[in-house]
């Protein structure tokens, strides 16, 4: 007869402490990850915003040009990415605050503070929204 020893996990013979900055870093993950998601968002609406200058610049050398060039679809869609991707960046931020204010202290860190994450979100955020404003302002009519 062949008796199994019973497995013991990493896990069982650890100490479990109070503290577990475990969970604080994994929310500064998520905030980043949603820092990065933000950022992509409002390249692709960069890019669809200037795309629609190219199909011009390819338009106009073409003989002779070909009558309407602009679409404003593509300038409406590009704003629109780059507002989503600074309001994504935005509520990202306020959950990740209003997550980490509920953790206990011994979660925290000691001498580690948060303030960075959130007003480099917040700051990625407003120039999130002047990219927006300045590609509103330069959409050629």
């Amino acid at each position: 007869m062949l008796l199994l020893k019973p497995s013991t996990d990493a896990r069982d013979a650890m100490p479990i402490s109070e503290s577990d900055p475990r969970v604080f870093f994994a929310a500064e993950r998520t905030l980043l990850a949603w820092l990065r998601t933000g950022l992509t968002i409002i390249a692709i609406g960069f890019m669809v915003a200037r795309f629609n200058l190219f199909v011009q610049l390819m338009t106009l050398q073409m003989h002779p040009p070909a009558g309407k060039v602009f679409s404003p679809l593509a300038s409406v869609l590009g704003i629109s990415f780059t507002v989503l991707g600074s309001l994504a960046i935005i509520i990202a931020t306020f959950q990740h605050r209003r997550f980490v204010a509920t953790l206990s202290p011994p979660d925290l860190p000691p001498a580690y503070s948060s303030k960075i994450a959130l007003f480099l979100s917040l700051f990625i955020a407003v120039l999130g929204f002047a990219l927006a404003g300045y590609l509103w302002l330069t959409a050629t009519p």
